[in-house]
């Protein structure tokens, strides 16, 4: 059931502080993982969490920590389906100008506004980063007023050099949105969310927007830059590489449990969406979810 619509969210950071710093330990409000943009850049470090990472057109399962960076009206959901023991997850939103309108454009500040420019198709740091920097922001919390925007401004400095990352939204689309289309998008990513192990037909998911199912195509592609159904398998397969890091299913099994009702095209959906096959994926999964 599709209750209250999300948009734009408002980020008000506590008085007297121009970046709002959040943490939350052992368990997550769920109902604040919904499909939401803001103007505020917004970085993310989840240690000892697992969950769904959904930014813009990226989606993707993560296992055990994480640590990303959000451009400014970029859409994303909540990230961790719970935390593991001593786990937390601390979050950092802050507007590019937040030291001032003309602080971002001096010299020094050259990396980190490209760091900035980066963050609008969504930011995934590797493993060695976040060892560096994943302790730092945790530690954020300790500090108030001017030192903490020092110790942050050191945190942007490391993540403004540093080569380890991937984009998420590579392929060269930033999914900038406006509140409207957030209305929409939130509401067919919650039915999917709740529906993709049953067949959708696109007269019923067209029917959840009141649209007719050409224009639903049509503004679902121009919206999202790909086809309804290849949302529905990305959501698929995101399940399945869940279920083949967490259980012991069979890929046959897993592949029918996530909505798939044929086997070869499991298989060929799954190498689309991860660049290999399922057993390979299961081989090599310690390597892959850090």
């Amino acid at each position: 059931m599709i209750t209250k619509k999300p948009t734009l969210e408002k980020l008000s950071p506590s008085f007297g502080s121009s970046i709002l710093v959040k943490q939350h330990v052992d368990q997550l409000d769920k109902n604040n993982a919904y499909w939401h943009f803001h103007p505020e850049l917004e970085l993310v470090y989840v240690d000892k969490g697992q969950g769904k990472t959904h930014i813009g057109n990226h989606l993707s399962y993560f296992n055990n920590s994480q640590l990303i960076l959000i451009g400014a009206n970029l859409p994303h959901n909540g990230f961790a389906d719970r935390l593991t023991a001593n786990g937390s997850e601390t979050t950092v939103q802050f507007k590019q100008d937040f030291l001032g309108n003309d602080f971002i454009k001096i010299p020094e500040m050259q990396s980190v506004a490209a760091l900035f420019d980066r963050a609008k198709k969504g930011i995934r740091f590797n493993i060695e980063t976040k060892k560096v920097v994943g302790p730092k922001i945790n530690n954020l919390m300790e500090f108030g007023g001017l030192e903490r925007v020092l110790k942050f401004l050191e945190i942007l400095n490391y993540l403004a050099t540093t080569d380890g990352y991937t984009l998420l939204n590579a392929d060269g689309i930033a999914l900038e949105t406006n509140p409207q289309d957030s209305d929409k998008i939130s509401m067919i990513y919650k039915y999917v969310n709740k529906n993709f192990q049953d067949q959708i037909p696109l007269d019923e998911i067209a029917d959840v927007v009141s649209m007719t199912v050409p224009a639903f195509c049509r503004y679902f592609k121009k919206t999202t830059g790909k086809t309804f159904t290849q949302l529905v398998n990305e959501y698929r397969v995101v399940h399945a590489t869940k279920l083949l890091n967490e259980s012991q299913m069979s890929i046959a099994d897993i592949c029918f449990e996530c909505g798939f009702n044929n086997f070869s095209h499991f298989n060929k959906q799954f190498n689309e969406v991860t660049g290999k096959s399922a057993s390979q994926y299961r081989k090599e999964i310690k390597h892959i979810i850090q």
